[in-house]
């Protein structure tokens, strides 16, 4: 395609009022796309018809309409434009070639972003380029590919900046490696490479984590020192969080005023941080000062919020007040969240309330709350401590039945086959067993097999098919678990 052919398709400075509605879009791309709502769907949907249309669409509004789907995290939607626009002939820049690998990345693996790289003119192989998979590899804490990638940028002198030493910095705190956290830092200076916000923030917890507390505050006074960067409200409510886990809660409550003055913008997420922290602090007035705070700030306010909210009244053993923030809630919610629910069901166990946490569950199933493997979750430990195995085998099977990813925890496992072995009750051991073989992947593991072979052994009953099972899993047995199977196997 010619340079002045495709100026004239897809153009460079040309403004929405002036298009011609025959060739272009009548309104914006990105608006079209998240025209109903911009559910992942919708804007699949949207995307097709545009595609199939024969309108036109500028490049520099497809590059604004990438940047929109991919702060919405709208990634295969976005791959989807961006290789349609090069297929129609709009020629990629270099960072428009790093947006894409970083989207390829993101959907459909590192196998392809590699292979997407390797195919890059040699000339599009730069700082830009590298950065994406550098990313991928530092998040997926790829730590051998990711070492190796960054010393070849560093071989190959391209241009590093605080955005490449972040992902470094990132791995490095995911893989809890602190100290080599401070080396990178040092190697910034060194090589005078200027942090960002990030780096302080990542650097602060790496200081943290090696529980150096005055070391955090010289990374902070280091940070009120560097002209370049000014503090996120993240860095605030890591400073109190730190504080409040080193029990220094007049620090942490100084802290979080910090965060609520930097908060100009009204932040859903740091609104949150301040209700979970102030939680901590365990100063309940604070906690009803943001909380309405927030409110003003999102008059329609979201389920996350409340659920947010209340289980922090939860933790401080407010109840009623939690029971006030529930019916305020379930008054205005337009879709009734199990999370909201099981939150106070929690509570209610936790204070003995059984009745209003059975009552609550079972008004909840009428209002479309459907309970989920926590809801049974929370039954099943109210009744291990009650002593009340058999409801909590039934528990345990209302969880397994709700079809999501759930297993009971190993200790869950080992107390209801422990009390089935204390009183020799094979039928309901093996009954358990054939509860626990509905989990995807089926039968339990040793603790299910050595559980079931003890009990077998304290009720002084012979099995003809224990043996099988445990070959059939391929599990392996403690020395007493084989000693005790030879005793209970018959042929």
């Amino acid at each position: 395609m010619s340079s002045s052919l495709f100026l004239q398709r897809f153009g460079r400075t040309k403004s929405l009022t002036k298009r011609s509605t025959k060739k272009y879009l009548e309104e914006a791309l990105y608006r079209r796309l998240l025209k109903d709502g911009g559910s992942d769907v919708s804007v699949r949907q949207n995307l097709n018809q545009f595609l199939k249309s024969k309108k036109k669409a500028y490049k520099w509004e497809v590059d604004h309409t990438l940047k929109v789907l991919r702060s919405r995290k709208r990634y295969a939607s976005a791959l989807k434009l961006s290789e349609t626009m090069a297929e129609r002939g709009m020629n990629k820049t270099i960072t428009d070639q790093a947006v894409h690998l970083d989207l390829v990345s993101k959907t459909r693996g590192i196998t392809a972003a590699e292979s997407y790289f390797i195919n890059l003119p040699e000339q599009s192989k730069n700082h830009f380029t590298y950065g994406p998979l550098l990313n991928h590899y530092c998040k997926h804490q790829m730590t051998e590919k990711a070492e190796s990638m960054f010393q070849k940028m560093k071989e190959l002198n391209l241009t590093l900046t605080s955005l490449h030493y972040n992902s470094i910095l990132t791995l490095y705190e995911k893989s809890q490696q602190p100290e080599k956290i401070s080396q990178i830092i040092l190697e910034m200076k060194s090589t005078e490479v200027k942090p960002d916000v990030l780096t302080y923030n990542i650097w602060m917890r790496a200081v943290s984590a090696m529980n150096d507390i005055s070391g955090v505050e010289r990374v902070i006074n280091e940070m009120s020192r560097d002209e370049n960067v000014s503090p996120d409200w993240t860095t605030y409510s890591n400073l109190a969080s730190i504080y409040i886990d080193s029990n220094l809660i007049k620090k942490a409550e100084n802290a979080l005023k910090e965060l609520e003055k930097i908060n100009s913008h009204k932040n859903l997420s740091a609104f949150q941080h301040l209700i979970t922290l102030y939680g901590k602090t365990r100063n309940l007035l604070e906690v009803y000062r943001v909380w309405r705070s927030l409110k003003l700030a999102f008059p329609k306010t979201a389920n996350i919020s409340y659920l947010n909210m209340i289980t922090v009244l939860v933790k401080l053993n407010d109840l009623p007040g939690a029971e006030k923030l529930f019916r305020e809630w379930v008054s205005g919610c337009l879709n009734y969240d199990i999370r909201i629910v099981n939150v106070l069901i929690g509570g209610y166990l936790k204070e003995n309330l059984f009745e209003k946490g059975e009552e609550l569950k079972e008004v909840s199933r009428r209002r479309g709350g459907k309970p989920n493997s926590k809801t049974w979750e929370l039954f099943l430990n109210y009744y291990l401590e009650k002593g009340e195995i058999v409801k909590a085998v039934e528990c345990v099977e209302n969880a397994i039945s709700t079809g999501e990813k759930w297993v009971p925890a190993v200790t869950v496992v080992g107390k209801i086959m422990g009390h089935f072995e204390g009183i020799k009750d094979v039928d309901r051991a093996e009954g358990f067993v054939r509860v626990l073989e509905k989990v995807d992947g089926g039968g339990g593991g040793v603790e299910v097999l050595e559980g079931l072979i003890r009990c077998y052994a304290a009720a002084g009953r012979t099995s003809a098919v224990v043996r099988r099972r445990v070959k059939m899993e391929n599990v392996e047995l403690s020395d007493e678990g084989k000693s005790l199977l030879e005793k209970i196997s018959v042929a």
